[in-house]
């Protein structure tokens, strides 16, 4: 189990770095003021609107970077700071999620991909981890008969199917801020400062998804060795 733990350990470390970088982008952005006097709000209706898009609506969601688009009821959540403030940071979070629901609107193929993964990822991931454990301990306990070893399978098929999934999640995120930071600069929302802020602060948010993907791929090798090194 010590590599296991010197996994978590590194995972939690880097995770923990790009969080903490990020925070300081998006604190660091939020000072540099639009020249435009546009908020995250009306920066988001623009863009749906720029993109033929008039059934989302745009709502402020309670919480800080609690920001995400709702394919289900079609709507555009903005934190409240997000929702208001008039920044590089709130003009990059704000296009970045109108530019899921482009994504959305125009049947973008991985976006597609991950919302049928959504519904069985959200089951097991809660169970996978539990079944892996469960099933290498009770391997260990009953010897060959095999049944400890058919329940670790069980969980790693489904730690894999969570590794798809945050692996497709990456050009979906990347899309999306690519299509903001298009549209950004396409219509001169921002000056050549705010558009790098702004480019500068969804390369961070990205990364935080690229580093949650490795760390699923990586567990999941860990227990995939671990699992069929018990049968050697």
């Amino acid at each position: 189990m010590g590599g296991y733990y010197i996994i978590i350990g590194l995972i939690s470390i880097i995770s923990w770095l790009v969080s903490q970088q990020l925070k300081r982008k998006f604190n660091y952005y939020s000072k540099i003021q639009l020249q435009n006097g546009l908020s995250g709000r009306e920066i988001a209706e623009k863009m749906l609107k720029d993109n033929g898009i008039f059934d989302v609506k745009v709502i402020s969601t309670p919480g800080r970077l609690t920001d995400h688009y709702n394919p289900s009821n079609k709507t555009v959540n903005l934190s409240e700071a997000v929702y208001n403030e008039r920044n590089a940071s709130a003009a990059a979070v704000a296009s970045h999620e109108v530019g899921h629901a482009v994504q959305h609107a125009q049947a973008y193929q991985w976006l597609q991909m991950r919302s049928k993964l959504v519904p069985a990822v959200s089951i097991t991931s809660k169970f996978s981890m539990w079944l892996v454990i469960g099933g290498v301990v009770l391997g260990a306990a009953s010897g060959s008969s095999g049944i400890g070893f058919t329940i670790a399978i069980a969980g790693l098929a489904m730690m894999a199917l969570a590794t798809v999934f945050s692996f497709v999640t990456l050009p979906v995120e990347y899309d999306a801020s690519n299509r903001a930071l298009a549209w950004l600069k396409t219509n001169n929302m921002l000056t050549a400062n705010e558009q790098d802020g702004a480019k500068d602060a969804l390369k961070w948010a990205a990364r935080t998804y690229l580093v949650a993907a490795l760390g699923s791929l990586a567990m999941l090798f860990y227990w995939g060795l671990k699992i069929f090194g018990s049968r050697d």
